[in-house]
């Protein structure tokens, strides 16, 4: 294909671009071609100039991400091994590969675990690949380059915590230029909780040490509010338990409104028995306890 020559100043310039014919046949992608470029220049008292000749391919990278792993079920304390296959099934070179892997609840990903692979026309060798990078329950993958039909093959494991329950058991993962790929694994309780019990009490503290001794009596319907809204009350011995509550760190509050007559007594010997809130870590299937020591009010001591 010729252009019209345009005249620039004293000068005439004649591009020449030659064009290669493209066609698609059904739903296959483009094939690939080489698109060659030249041109020439010249004037009225200089010669015609003919340019190089320069080549580009044209075509373009199409990638397949599927995911899949060793199980179809597990329980907290179980190893998932999940595999994800990234396979170029265009005409051009994917770069800079990365995909994400985001994790469901309660699996946490083993760093030393991950492997990759590369499968190609010639058989599947394995590759070094970037450690992987962690963004909360995120993984990230990289890789520099895939060519036309090579598939990336990588595989890590994951361990499944007692938290695992309380999600679906779903991941995703994707590449940029890719579907999305996904799998669902189904999350059984097993032997172990994600919750814990809390047991504690309210008592009269005579001596100020925020533990209860022989005649240090129990403090009946008084009222602990949780952090996530429940209202415990105490039993006619001051004592009170609560279990099926999620592990973590678990805070309750001594209602003093409840406790008419009582004080939050003095902790002489830890200052944090001085609040009348309790901060406790529970592990999942364990147990917490938080005491609140009272004392009676200035003019309520008992007889």
């Amino acid at each position: 294909m010729k252009f019209p020559t345009q005249r620039l100043g004293s000068y005439r310039l004649l591009l020449t671009v030659l064009l290669p014919a493209f066609f698609v046949n059904g739903a296959l992608p483009i094939a690939a071609a080489e698109i060659k470029n030249t041109a020439s220049a010249s004037g009225d008292n200089v010669p015609t100039v003919n340019s190089n000749e320069t080549t580009v391919t044209a075509g373009q990278a199409i990638l397949e991400l599927i995911k899949t792993a060793d199980r179809a079920a597990a329980e907290p304390g179980d190893t998932v091994v999940y595999r994800l296959a990234l396979k170029n099934t265009g005409v051009g070179p994917a770069t800079n590969i990365s995909i994400t892997d985001t994790l469901p609840l309660g699996l946490q990903f083993l760093p030393e675990s991950l492997q990759g692979s590369l499968t190609t026309e010639f058989g599947t060798t394995p590759v070094n690949l970037p450690p992987a990078v962690t963004s909360n329950r995120t993984v990230t993958f990289t890789y520099p380059s895939l060519s036309p039909e090579q598939t990336l093959n990588i595989v890590y494991a994951a361990v499944v915590t007692p938290d695992a329950i309380r999600g679906d058991g779903r991941n995703v993962a994707q590449e940029s230029r890719s579907n999305i790929a996904s799998y669902q694994l189904r999350i059984e309780q097993g032997i172990l909780s994600d919750c814990g019990t809390l047991v504690g009490r309210v008592f009269v503290d005579k001596n100020f040490d925020g533990q209860q001794q022989p005649g240090e009596p129990g403090v009946p319907n008084a009222v602990i509010y949780m952090d996530d809204g429940n209202r415990i009350t105490t039993d006619p011995n001051g004592l009170f338990s609560l279990a099926n509550v999620i592990s973590g760190h678990r805070t309750g509050t001594l209602d003093l409104s409840s406790l008419p007559g009582y004080s939050l007594a003095p902790n002489l010997y830890f200052i944090e028995g001085n609040s009348q809130s309790r901060l406790v870590r529970l592990e999942p299937g364990g147990m917490a306890r938080m005491n609140f020591a009272v004392t009676p009010a200035y003019g309520q001591e008992e007889q």
